[in-house]
C-alpha cells in the first residue's frame, strides 16, 4: 500500500487522511500542507492510497475490496509509522471522507485494537453509520465503469460530471486533483487510476446486507471515545440530516459542520473548509 507523507517523518503527532471509494491520497494535498504549516509542534500527515487505488497494488480477489481489509491494512501502516518515529506517538488523529470515514469508525469504535495510540480526534466527512440506499444504487451505476480519455482535460471533465456533489472547486484545483486520478495506457491515452474491480462488492451489496452493516456501524459509533467532528454537505444524498442529528446526540456526540453548496462529499480544499478542519484537529 502506497502512502503520501507531509511534514516531519519523525514527528510523534500524526494525522491520517483517508479518501473516498474511487479516490486516492493526493486529494488531501492542500489540507495536509495547511495542517503542517499551522501546527505549533512537529506534525506528519499520512495520506494512503487505499489498496486498489492510486499507486497501491491491486487485489487478486475483488471481494477483498471491503472495509475489513482496509482497516487491517491501516493497522499495518500505522505500526510502520510508529516504528519509524522511534518512540510512542503523542497523538493520533483521523480524517476520513466517505469510505475513509467508515474505516475510521471501525478503528476508533473498537477498543483494544493494536493502534500505536488511541485515536484522539476523528473527522467524518459526509458519512455516518446510516447510508441511504439511493446513494448506494447511484454508486453501483458508475464505480469501476470507466474508459479511456484523450488527455487530462477530457478525463477531468468526465470525472467532474460524476462529482457535482463535491461542491464549488476552482478549475485549476480540479485539474490538479484530476492529474493524480489518471494513469497512462499503452497507446498514450489516459484511464482512471483505480482497479475497476473495486466496484464488484458494491454491486453485490443488497438492501438486507446494507441494513445489517448499518446496525454494526451504529454499535461501533456508540463506542467511539474520540472527540468527533462531522462534516455534512448540505445537499448530500448519502448522509441525511436526520442521521447527522442523531450522530450529535449519541456516541461521541459529534460536533456538526454543514458545508453549503456541497453534496457528497466536500473536498476540503477551500480555505473556509480547511480552516474548520485545522481548528478542530490542531486544538490542544
Amino acid at each position: 500500500m502506497a502512502y503520501w507523507r507531509w511534514g516531519d517523518a519523525q514527528a510523534r503527532r500524526v494525522v491520517v487522511c483517508v479518501h473516498g471509494l474511487t479516490r486516492q491520497g493526493r486529494d488531501f494535498d492542500r489540507l495536509a500542507k495547511a495542517l503542517v504549516a499551522r501546527s505549533a509542534e512537529p506534525l506528519q500527515v499520512i495520506c494512503p492510497d487505499v489498496v486498489g487505488r492510486g499507486r497501491s497494488e491491486w487485489l487478486a480477489d475483488p471481494m477483498g475490496y471491503q472495509v475489513p481489509q482496509y482497516a487491517a491494512d491501516m493497522l499495518a501502516l500505522l505500526a510502520q509509522v510508529r516504528a519509524q518515529c522511534g518512540a510512542e506517538l503523542l497523538s493520533l488523529d483521523w480524517l476520513g471522507t466517505s469510505m475513509g470515514g467508515l474505516i475510521g469508525m471501525v478503528l476508533t469504535g473498537q477498543p483494544g485494537l493494536p493502534l500505536p495510540s488511541p485515536i484522539r480526534r476523528l473527522v467524518l466527512n459526509d458519512v455516518g453509520p446510516a447510508i441511504t440506499w439511493a446513494s448506494v444504487e447511484r454508486m453501483q451505476t458508475y464505480v469501476g465503469r470507466y474508459g479511456q480519455y484523450r488527455d487530462l482535460d477530457e478525463a477531468a471533465a468526465a470525472m467532474w460530471a460524476l462529482s457535482q456533489g463535491f461542491g464549488p472547486v476552482p478549475a485549476d484545483v480540479w485539474r490538479e486533483m484530476s492529474s493524480h486520478m489518471v494513469r497512462p495506457c499503452a497507446d498514450g491515452a489516459l484511464t482512471l487510476h483505480y482497479d475497476p474491480a473495486i466496484g464488484t462488492p458494491v454491486r453485490a451489496l443488497t438492501p438486507e446486507a446494507a441494513q445489517a452493516g448499518e446496525a454494526l456501524l451504529w454499535t461501533l459509533y456508540d463506542q467511539i471515545q474520540a472527540k468527533t467532528l462531522l462534516i455534512r454537505g448540505a445537499d448530500s444524498d448519502l448522509l441525511t440530516p436526520e442521521t447527522a442529528v442523531a450522530m450529535t446526540e449519541r456516541g461521541p456526540k459529534a460536533q456538526l459542520a454543514v458545508c453549503a453548496d456541497c453534496g457528497h462529499a466536500p473536498t476540503i480544499t477551500s480555505d473556509v473548509h480547511i480552516e474548520v478542519v485545522a481548528n478542530f484537529l490542531l486544538a490542544a
